[in-house]
């Protein structure tokens, strides 16, 4: 077992890294009750995306998660915001977590996100940022909910969505900040594919399986290839950064995460499952 391998099965880590194969890898969020995204989570990610794009085997990883109901959800608004600002640049020169976003989805690995749960604010942007997303048609929600909290996206939504749904649709989820289930992500491209929950493990495991037993250097070439047509320049998802630590210091954000708060947001319970109404409610 290596030392990646050692560390993410840690009782402190709330990333657990599975080798299946050489090729094929499993990354599954663990950081119960809601898979809330911190900056202590911040270095055990950019450790997984370092190892993916410095392996010479791996071809594909899987990201899930263990946590039920939550795929990977919102950051921490309990964390003091210097926790993250003062984080240095990543080798991209974008702030960290774009950084790391923006380093997954050109690295010569086939990154597909299986989502079961919630995959809300930082978890829809990593969906994003994955080559591949496959959702549960029952279980699933994807939401950029910011902007309903008085916030500005900060992963690169605004960079990614226009490109996948199109210009009114991106829109849409963007300042509709609701809820977007299995299926209408399907329909609108948020997703691949919203498979039935009891089908959706059995056919992500085997095309990753399929994807795995493809020769690297043919994956590698021809997703670089896809890349040059498809991503956004990491200027754009620079500016998204930029606008997203701004607006947490907006008397609007501030008032709007406050009255989450008092309704129960960051804890287990109903705000959280139903983040779309609750943000609908907040400023009305």
């Amino acid at each position: 077992m290596s030392q990646l391998d050692r560390e993410s099965f840690g009782a402190n880590r709330q990333i657990r890294v599975e080798r299946r194969s050489p090729f094929y890898w499993r990354v599954t969020f663990d950081h119960p009750p809601l898979n809330i995204f911190g900056p202590e989570t911040i270095p055990q990610l950019n450790e997984v995306i370092t190892a993916l794009e410095q392996d010479a085997l791996v071809k594909v990883v899987v990201f899930d998660s263990a946590v039920e109901g939550f795929f990977l959800t919102h950051y921490d608004f309990l964390a003091k915001p210097e926790a993250t600002t003062s984080l240095p640049p990543g080798p991209t020169g974008l702030q960290a977590l774009p950084d790391m976003l923006a380093r997954l989805s050109r690295a010569p690995v086939v990154s597909i996100a299986s989502i079961r749960g919630r995959a809300t604010g930082v978890g829809s942007e990593l969906a994003l940022a994955s080559d591949l997303r496959f959702a549960s048609r029952e279980n699933s929600i994807l939401s950029q909910w910011e902007v309903g909290a008085g916030l500005v996206p900060g992963g690169g939504p605004m960079a990614r969505l226009p490109r996948l749904m199109g210009r009114g649709r991106a829109l849409e989820v963007l300042l509709g900040a609701d809820d977007i289930r299995g299926d209408l992500a399907e329909l609108y491209g948020y997703v691949n594919r919203a498979l039935p929950d009891a089908e959706l493990d059995a056919f992500v495991d085997a095309l990753a399986v399929r994807i795995a037993s493809f020769d690297k250097q043919a994956i590698t070439e021809t997703k670089h290839l896809v890349d040059i047509a498809s991503l956004p320049p990491d200027a754009e998802i620079a500016f998204e950064w930029e606008a997203f630590i701004a607006s947490l210091g907006r008397t609007a954000s501030r008032t709007r995460i406050k009255a989450l708060m008092e309704r129960g947001f960051h804890a287990a319970g109903d705000v959280e499952n139903r983040l779309g109404y609750y943000v609908g409610q907040v400023g009305s």
